[in-house]
Formats: structure tokens, C-alpha cells, sequence
């Protein structure tokens, strides 16, 4: 049986009865049996009461379940007992973090790669002027750099670079004048965040299924509370998803003002548009495209993993990681 992600956005209460998972809403309807086989994930936006007894099942199952708070934003993760770590790559892995010159090279190419995204996006917008030529000299510099915080600065002038051709693209009432955050402070900060927040929770899904450590990461320190490798990772597929998304719902009109509210200082998604977000990420990660070297099709969500793939081969020293960029 093929496993989907399932996306709860109504209250109600999760409980195992028997061997079968159920989600009750909290307008009392009939339970809705959910077949645990066929789950790979969990993401819940909802008021969701869950019993001890589904999330045992849940870890049983290795079911990874990912909570939103009231605002659409990623809070945590139920993450089950990891059952694949291999030791040798976890010493590996954390190598490539203690070792400076491993880590600006791969810190170098997540930054590469993103970038080169970035201009994917903006050629295929129309809006590439000068960027190209930019990349070349802040390349340079990326080349240079000896700190991250020297990598992270250039990151930063690519992004501010993009953001602000992105702008000519896209219709009044959503330009980005500047990115912000926590709160973002107008409607296309707000999108965007959304949907970064649900890449990232996928991210943290595909690297459960893997044996690489979520929590030991090159570009973004390592955290205590936080599974880093997925930000690290996130780097790479934002422009070429959740950007894509964005740009796709604003400039057809499926996300309107009308699916924002001002609150906490700043713009956030009203249920409906939470609801409209939500739907054009499901579909977009179930696209597929062919891919140039496996002679196949594969789904975006699939991308994530092949690239937490590259990744291991890289760390045992099979093959140099090589950043994804988008040919689709």
C-alpha cells in the first residue's frame, strides 16, 4: 500500500480502538477510521486531542506527527524512537561538523545550491536581469570565506538580491519589500512563511526515514530543541517549492486579502487561507517529475529524501554532494 501524508486542519480527538487509528471532529460526526498502514505522516493545524494510546501505536508504526499552533506555524514534532541510525555515520556525520574545512565545503554548497534555485526562479519569471552576473561575483566571495558567519553574510545578500526582483513579478498588495518574520508584516511574508514552516516538517519526516542525525547540521548551528539538518536542507528546496507555491497562489488569485488578518503585530492567514495553503503544498509535493538520472519519475516529496541520500553517500565518501538544482 502506497503511505500519504495526512493533514488534520479540524478540532477533534485521535484515538487508537483496536488496531485501527480513528479521528473523531469535534462536531461530533461518525469517527473517521484512518488506516494506519497507509499513513506516512501526520501534520495537525486542528485543536487535536490525542490519547496515549494512539501515539504508542503511532511510534509502533514509526508515524512522525508534526503540530502547527493556532497561527499555521510549525510548533514541534512527535518524533518515534529513531530505528535506523548507523554508528558509523553518525560519527561520520558529526566529522563533517568538527572538521572546519568539511563544513564550509558542504556549508558553501547548500548556499550554492539555494541560490542557483533561486535564479531558476527568477529566469523562469521573467525577472533575471544582472542576477546571474551577481551570483558570479558573490560566488567569489562564498569561495573565499573562511566562517560561516562569512558564508551566511553572502547568503543574505543573494537572498535580499532575489527577494527584491521577486517584487517585480508580483501583483500590489503582495510584494515583499523586505522579508520578515515572527511576525511577518504584510500578506506575502506571511505565505511564505507558512509554507517554509511546512517544508521544514516534511524535511524533518524524509530525515527520520533515513539513518542521518536531524540534529547535527553545517549551515545552522546545532540546537537543542531543534532538528537543524532540516533547516540546513530547507535551504535548497524553498525557492523551488514553497516560493513556487506562493508565487503560483497569489498570482492566480487562489490566495486573496481577504485570506490574511492582522494580528500579534503583523499579518497571519485566516483558516482559509491556512486551508488554501495547505491543499497547494499537498499537490505540489505529489507532482512528479522526471528525473535526469534515475530515467524516472519522481515526486517532489521524493527529491527531499534523494537528497538526504547524497548527503550519507557524502559523509561515508562514496561521492561528493552535489546540491540540487532544479531542472523542472
Amino acid at each position: 500500500m502506497r503511505k500519504r501524508s495526512i493533514t488534520l486542519l479540524s478540532d477533534g480527538t485521535l484515538f487508537r480502538r483496536e488496531n485501527t487509528l480513528y479521528f473523531e471532529n469535534a462536531k461530533m460526526e461518525k469517527p473517521k477510521p484512518l488506516v494506519v498502514e497507509g499513513i506516512y505522516d501526520i501534520y495537525i493545524y486542528g485543536h487535536v486531542n490525542i490519547t496515549s494510546q494512539a501515539l504508542h501505536f503511532l511510534a509502533q508504526k514509526g508515524i512522525a506527527v508534526h503540530f502547527f499552533n493556532h497561527y499555521g506555524y510549525y510548533d514541534g514534532s512527535f518524533y518515534p524512537k529513531e530505528k535506523l541510525h548507523s554508528g558509523d555515520l553518525v560519527i561520520r556525520q558529526a566529522q563533517h561538523y568538527l572538521d572546519r574545512e568539511k563544513r564550509l565545503e558542504l556549508v558553501r554548497l547548500f548556499v550554492r545550491g539555494s541560490a542557483l534555485n533561486m535564479e531558476k526562479n527568477l529566469k523562469r519569471w521573467k525577472v533575471a536581469d544582472g542576477f546571474s552576473d551577481m551570483l558570479g561575483e558573490l560566488f567569489g566571495e562564498l569561495e573565499d570565506a573562511r566562517k560561516i558567519t562569512e558564508v551566511m553574510n553572502v547568503e543574505a545578500r543573494i537572498r535580499s538580491e532575489y527577494y527584491a526582483r521577486w517584487d517585480e513579478h508580483l501583483p500590489e498588495g503582495f510584494k515583499i519589500v523586505k522579508r520578515t518574520r515572527r511576525p511577518p508584516e504584510n500578506e506575502m511574508n506571511a505565505l511564505i512563511s507558512f509554507l517554509n514552516s511546512r517544508l521544514y516538517a516534511t524535511i524533518v519526516s524524509e530525515l527520520y526515514n533515513t539513518q542521518l542525525v536531524p540534529t547535527v547540521s553545517y549551515l545552522h548551528e546545532p540546537g537543542e530543541r531543534r532538528f537543524s539538518l532540516a533547516l540546513d536542507l530547507s535551504e535548497i528546496f524553498k525557492p523551488i517549492i514553497a516560493d513556487r507555491i506562493a508565487n503560483r497562489l497569489v498570482k492566480q488569485g487562489i490566495i486573496k486579502k481577504e485570506h490574511f488578518r492582522e494580528e500579534l503585530n503583523g499579518v497571519l492567514l485566516t483558516k482559509e487561507g491556512v486551508k488554501k495553503g495547505v491543499e497547494a503544498y499537498n499537490e505540489e509535493m505529489r507532482r512528479s517529475v522526471r528525473h535526469p538520472n534515475l530515467k524516472t519519475n519522481v515526486t517532489k516529496q521524493r527529491l527531499i529524501r534523494l537528497e538526504a541520500y547524497k548527503l550519507m553517500r557524502h559523509f561515508v565518501g562514496v561521492g561528493r554532494y552535489e546540491p540540487l538544482v532544479a531542472w523542472f
